[in-house]
């Protein structure tokens, strides 16, 4: 499989830290697009990305490069959002955050407050693909991989996704 992160991450597995660092200045950015929509917070979505990039670099070695680096990567940021969500709602100590803010910098960037709130009400199982699809521009087959579902379901998650979102919004559902 042709992987453009393949070289970076052959060296990284024999120790090159520059190498790594290379491969997290690559995706950062994605990651952290994933964990804030599954999450809801950029402070939790920060919290997670770090996480799984020490968990990625921990890894490493067992990495098989017959997979895509960023599949293998990002299904990493989704557990550890996962098990950031878990811990704050176990402590119960987490705030949400309200993305209708005006003065939330990271809700102007990045999406509108109603759509945020819009993908927050989403149940789980439809906004995961359709951040992966529509935000982070992942194909069908690497969400397939990335949620442990077929390419079929996927397809569909992200039809009714996207439908869930245009009632909430009042709009017309994209299609593919």
């Amino acid at each position: 499989m042709d992987d453009p992160d393949g070289q970076l991450v052959k060296r990284a597995q024999h120790g090159d830290r520059w190498a790594f660092e290379e491969l997290v200045d690559r995706h950062q950015h994605r990651m952290f697009t994933l964990a804030a929509r599954v999450l809801g917070s950029p402070d939790d979505a920060g919290d997670a990305v770090q996480e799984a990039f020490i968990r990625a670099w921990l890894a490493l070695p067992n990495f098989r490069r017959g997979a895509r680096f960023s599949t293998w990567l990002y299904r990493i940021c989704l557990n550890s959002a996962y098990d950031v969500r878990s811990k704050a709602r176990r402590s119960e100590a987490v705030e949400e955050l309200d993305f209708a803010d005006p003065h939330d910098e990271f809700a102007r960037q990045e999406l509108s407050g109603e759509l945020q709130q819009a993908l927050n009400e989403l149940d789980e199982e439809y906004r995961v693909p359709v951040v992966l699809y529509d935000v982070l521009g992942c194909s069908y087959r690497e969400i397939a991989e990335l949620t442990g579902v077929p390419e079929g379901t996927v397809k569909s998650r992200i039809f009714r996704g996207r439908s869930r979102l245009a009632e909430r919004l009042g709009t017309a559902a994209g299609s593919n």
